[in-house]
């Protein structure tokens, strides 16, 4: 037995003690270029700047089509610099689309910047490693691994370094030659945009021109320049070459013309509101008090105790605390733990009307964090709280996941205070956001603006997407208008079981 645990530590200590991540070399810090006159954006943005000093102005892409269009005429219309800050980039329609767009403005002399997190990125290491051989294409992995190939080195160098590693960069930012920023809950990939054949995301971002768009330029650039953010040429330096950059561009411009012929470029060609935005016709609002919010990289190294390091929640919290009217939550992954719960049917006995939207466990793809959630919901309907549950936009028995998929249906992470304040951001209502990953999103003070949240929380809650969850004689009951179920609906055996582990083992903290 002591010889099988010597062998089993050597095995551990051989895998693992070869992937273990050195310190990054110090690096010039890099800042973003600033807004100049020449370029097309410069352009059509920098007179209605002028028009109105002090303010930015803010558009809520609700429309997955939409969000990808902006996000792809901007890096068509981009001159100067484009800088890309994500957690997920998916090698399918839409990602792959926009990664040939971005090479396509490197190739015109666009400076452009790619922040990715790792967890994602290991798997397409191959892409990242090619595209950074472009002498326009500056590319790092936030957090990484150090070994860039197989599940087992991975789930190794994770054991060895797992308080590291289970820290995430969930921020999520586009910025086109520092006139134009979008930011939100939209990761690259189709079902973000509306765009997978198997389950879309209802997701939401806020397209920004301003000084709030510098604003979140410098927030990439305190992460750019933190060191947790390492260059490919450190991490896979024989991948980053001539040879591999050739091969994606192939790879990329095979994608072309079928994305062009694609059913979806169709609905996008068809679509009126995209047009609108084609041809330069982009309806805002403008709003002179604003705050673009990050949390400090340095989250990521564990350098906060507990919430300490969300920046995002403490702006948020005395904006929630404040409410008199309606506090309009919608959160994906909702667990609101004790402390949480106990705020928000504080601020329903303060007068405020609490309403929050989730996912249902049937469309949730985390079975776990509705296990979390789970665990409070009776104390949030007995204190006043107003529940919904996203029903799920496909079958709820595929996308069986404890750690996650594309298969959940609410991606959307907002809040609206008292019909005249908003937020948008990647900030989910729950301990993973405040104490482990990093977050962003943008509060704004806006009547039309919050309103239109609204809007978007009412279609959500209606009966045709949504449960409303009551508490009656003790027992939960969930009513669409049409049906009453007396358990969570839709909800496989398998979804229900993962949830009632979760429940049971109170891992309210991983969640």
């Amino acid at each position: 037995m002591i010889h099988l645990r010597r062998l089993c530590l050597t095995l551990l200590m051989a895998v693992g003690g070869c992937a273990q991540l050195a310190a990054r070399p110090a690096l010039p810090a890099q800042q973003a270029a600033q807004p100049g006159s020449t370029t097309r954006l410069d352009q059509l943005i920098a007179l209605a700047e002028a028009a109105r000093p002090g303010e930015s102005a803010f558009r809520l892409l609700s429309d997955g089509p939409e969000a990808f269009a902006l996000r792809a005429m901007s890096a068509q219309l981009a001159e100067r610099s484009l800088d890309v800050q994500t957690y997920i980039w998916h090698d399918d329609l839409t990602g792959s689309f926009l990664g040939w767009l971005i090479l396509d403005a490197a190739d015109r002399g666009v400076q452009v910047r790619l922040l990715v997190d790792d967890m994602d990125a290991r798997r397409k290491n191959y892409a990242f490693a090619a595209l950074a051989a472009h002498p326009k294409i500056h590319v790092r992995m936030f957090n990484p691994f150090a070994s860039r190939e197989g599940v087992l080195a991975m789930a190794f160098e994770a054991l060895g370094s797992f308080h590291r590693i289970n820290r995430r960069m969930h921020n999520k930012t586009w910025i086109a030659d520092n006139r134009l920023a979008i930011a939100g809950g939209r990761n690259l990939g189709n079902e973000y945009f509306g765009a997978s054949e198997e389950g879309n995301f209802v997701d939401l971002d806020f397209a920004m021109v301003g000084p709030v768009v510098r604003d979140a330029s410098a927030s990439f650039d305190a992460y750019w320049n933190s060191p947790l953010a390492y260059p490919m040429s450190e991490l896979a330096p024989d991948d980053v070459s001539a040879e591999r950059l050739a091969e994606l561009r192939a790879r990329l411009g095979e994608w072309v013309a079928p994305a062009r012929g694609s059913p979806y470029a169709r609905e996008l060609r068809e679509d009126d509101v995209v047009q609108r935005l084609v041809s330069g016709d982009w309806p805002m609002t403008w709003a002179d008090s604003y705050r673009f919010v990050a949390d400090d990289p340095r989250k990521a190294e564990g350098a906060f105790e507990g919430g300490e390091g969300s920046a995002v929640i403490a702006a948020l919290l005395p904006e929630m605390r404040a409410s008199r009217e309606a506090l309009t939550v919608i959160s994906p992954y909702f667990v609101p733990g004790g402390a949480g719960t106990d705020l928000l049917v504080g601020i329903g006995q303060g007068g405020s009307e609490v309403r929050i939207l989730t996912n249902s466990l049937a469309a949730n793809d985390v079975a776990a964090v509705h296990g979390g959630y789970s665990r409070h919901r009776e104390d949030l309907l007995q204190g006043g709280v107003a529940l919904w549950e996203l029903k799920p936009l496909r079958d709820g028995s595929a996308g069986l996941s404890l750690v996650g998929s594309s298969g959940a249906s609410l991606h959307t992470k907002a809040m609206a205070v008292d019909g005249e304040k908003l937020f948008v951001g990647s900030y989910n209502l729950d301990p993973r956001s405040t104490t482990l990953n990093c977050e962003q999103g943008v509060l704004v003070k806006s009547a039309t603006l919050a309103l239109e949240l609204e809007a978007l929380f009412a279609e959500q809650a209606s009966g045709a997407h949504a449960w409303q969850v009551a508490l009656e004689d003790g027992a939960l009951v969930w009513r669409d208008g049409e049906r009453e179920e007396t358990r969570d609906p839709d909800a496989t055996l398998g979804r229900r079981f993962q949830a009632w582990l979760a429940r049971l083992l109170r891992i309210d903290a991983q969640l």
